[in-house]
């Protein structure tokens, strides 16, 4: 009697266990693709150091999905993709990269999330998304690549419960209310700096900034990214993940590349499909 009220109790603390795992993974969740478009907490604002990313694809990785939190590199989803080499465009990472615009800080994306849950992700929608070109070739002055445009609508912008345009009217907003430090512009040679220092680089210049609101991420030893969390309404507040993603002492931030006046040719006449 006494052995079998024990077994019992044992199984019950195992069960509760699993329980409290579960529920503890699924604050960590991945990605929530039955999330409907709009249904999130806030935003974080990701800037990608270019750099790193062109350094990561010469190291033969993905630099950009690499150590990568929020976005871990995936195309799946059902979404049919616009293949730009076919159509005598370059690829994403030849425009990055080996273009004539010398990136520095540009926008990944504006990742929707959840306060506790994760974050949501390919949201299906009531209508058939797509991106014009005309709108992808706007945004090509703060996002390095026609891919990238395309892959951020697909992922993130479907669940913001906005059309292309809004989103990426959102994007652009957010991207150009945080400034981005000076010592920052344009390196022309590789830079060591502690992720507390550009921490620290970019609250000095936004002054409504507070070191919750602020995450460093870094790769292989390099600065990747810098992540700003705000509200729906695209004001700064704190994170809700409040783990360091960087354990670096210091980093390194590879100079910027390229030069001139941006990448070439004009808007057409058809759209890209998601």
């Amino acid at each position: 009697m006494v052995t079998g009220i024990r077994s019992s109790l044992r199984l019950a603390c195992i069960a509760m266990g699993a329980a409290a795992l579960a529920a503890i993974g699924g604050v960590h969740a991945q990605g929530d693709r039955s999330a409907r478009p709009g249904d999130f907490d806030y935003y974080v604002l990701t800037l990608n150091w270019s750099p790193t990313y062109c350094a990561g694809r010469e190291d033969g990785g993905n630099e950009r999905g690499r150590s990568s939190r929020f976005d871990e590199d995936e195309t799946g989803g059902g979404y049919r993709f616009f293949n730009d080499r076919r159509n005598g465009r370059s690829s994403g990472s030849d425009e990055q990269c080996n273009g004539s615009r010398p990136y520095a800080f540009v926008l990944h994306g504006l990742w929707p999330q959840y306060e506790r849950r994760g974050w949501p992700e390919s949201c299906r929608t009531d209508y058939r998304p797509w991106v014009p070109n005309e709108l992808i070739d706007r945004m090509l002055d703060i996002m390095p690549s026609r891919q990238l445009v395309i892959h951020e609508y697909k992922k993130h912008g479907t669940c913001s419960g906005m059309d292309p345009r809004g989103y990426f009217a959102a994007a652009r907003k957010a991207y150009n209310s945080i400034r981005i430090p000076d010592e920052f512009q344009d390196l022309t040679k590789p830079l060591r700096v502690g992720p507390e220092e550009v921490r620290r680089a970019f609250l000095d210049v936004n002054r409504n900034l507070t070191p919750d609101m602020v995450q460093i991420v870094c790769s292989r030893n390099r600065l990747q990214e810098v992540r700003v969390c705000m509200s729906k309404d695209l004001q700064p507040r704190p994170c809700a993940e409040s783990r360091r993603l960087c354990n670096y002492d210091t980093v390194t931030m590879p100079p910027v590349r390229g030069g001139g006046q941006g990448p070439q040719g004009g808007p057409t006449q058809r759209g890209d499909r998601l």
